[in-house]
């Protein structure tokens, strides 16, 4: 099996597995206990948030540890929202191509009568600054807008962003998930006031994140019922994951540099040969770019029949975020990027790993092609375009 959907979720390391183990049967202790195995636990806890912290260039107590990215994006945005209506602003800013945990939460905060901007990111995926600029009113008390997407791997000019906000003194959240681990994140530099991060797209497990909040900015409970994370969110931390987490962040960081040199050199591979497949487009802004993302449209195929078909040759793959697969609707991102509906469709999500080979690319590179042409050969659609009856979208 070749496994080329990292950005959906990552093996966990090796490494990550052996620091998680004490914690099931010898550091078994709950972190909140008096005792000695409590006070054991809460200092393995409290080392895990520190390197975390320092990955990101953070203090510790400026770390809440959450179950993901999902919750960590509803909490930031639900505490800017609650902030915002004791101030009296309910204006938010955000982009089209936010990840559903972020979207869908916006969409309840409209019916508690917050109006929402959602930026462009034109044809390369990116947000421009100019129009945030333009946007901010004295009345945004929000601006969440991703470090890096998901579907097509284009990174934000996050440090621009933050400055505007610091200027116009708005809360600035990303939803750095893909981004943290990966390539490198500065919560001070960036001028970043919350960020959300998940365990499971870096190798450590599922279950398991964080949210920074930069100490001075406000934070309302989200889960009630225990004095854990700061008192700001009850319920007995998962240490064996955090731990994990922690671990899997320093070995992310500290190997980053050779990480990113492979996944590149990989990643330029498929883009070099499969875009030599006739009415094919590469989708994102190809240089700045995650180094693991490659996606690309085929005109004249459905994505869903070419996912199955890889599978059935032994690749692993997506067509978008994990979190609408079940979803016939083409993907939001690849329609704010201006693609058509019939071509958003035809879209092919391959994302790499330190642990993706190159036989694996090499063997990718070999079997996409006969698939493409092999559902071109079954479609009324490619039939009307090489008769001539269509017009190519994608020359």
């Amino acid at each position: 099996m070749i496994y080329l959907d990292n950005a959906g979720t990552t093996k966990v390391g090796e490494e990550v597995v052996k620091s998680m183990l004490p914690f099931f049967d010898e550091f078994y202790g709950n972190a909140s206990s008096l005792h000695t195995a409590g006070q054991i636990a809460k200092e393995h806890l409290e080392n895990a948030r520190e390197k975390v912290a320092k990955c990101i260039n953070a203090e510790p107590n400026e770390i809440y540890f959450t179950s993901g990215g999902s919750e960590s994006d509803n909490w930031a945005i639900h505490t800017a929202c609650r902030y915002g209506e004791l101030v009296g602003k309910k204006h938010i800013i955000t982009s089209a191509i936010e990840h559903h945990a972020v979207l869908h939460t916006l969409d309840e905060m409209k019916k508690r009568g917050f109006e929402i901007t959602y930026l462009p990111v034109y044809e390369n995926g990116i947000v421009k600054v100019e129009d945030l600029k333009n946007a901010i009113t004295d009345n945004t008390c929000l601006v969440t807008i991703m470090f890096a997407n998901n579907e097509v791997g284009t990174i934000q000019p996050i440090s621009q962003i933050g400055e505007v906000c610091k200027q116009h003194n708005v809360i600035f959240h990303t939803d750095a998930v893909q981004a943290v681990g990966h390539i490198p994140v500065n919560v001070k530099a960036m001028n970043i006031d919350m960020l959300s991060l998940s365990g499971h797209k870096f190798h450590a497990s599922k279950g398991v994140g964080a949210l920074y909040v930069k100490r001075g900015k406000p934070l309302f409970n989200f889960v009630y019922g225990g004095a854990q994370e700061g008192t700001k969110r009850a319920g007995t931390e998962n240490l064996a994951s955090i731990v994990g987490m922690a671990t899997a962040l320093e070995i992310g960081v500290s190997q980053m540099e050779q990480t990113t040199a492979h996944e590149t050199q990989l990643r330029d591979m498929l883009f070099k040969q499969l875009s030599k497949i006739p009415h094919s487009k590469i989708n994102g802004d190809l240089t700045n770019r995650l180094p693991n993302n490659f996606n690309m449209s085929f005109e004249g195929i459905e994505g869903e029949s070419l996912l199955l078909l890889l599978d059935d040759a032994g690749i692993c793959a997506s067509s978008g975020s994990a979190c609408t697969s079940g979803s016939l609707d083409p993907s939001h991102v690849l329609l704010a990027i201006g693609l058509p509906h019939e071509i958003a469709h035809g879209s092919l999500r391959l994302t790499l790993s330190k642990y993706t080979t190159l036989q694996e690319i090499e063997q990718t590179i070999k079997i996409v092609p006969e698939v493409v042409e092999k559902l071109r050969s079954y479609s009324p659609v490619w039939n009307s375009l090489q008769k001539g009856e269509k017009q190519y979208v994608i020359q």
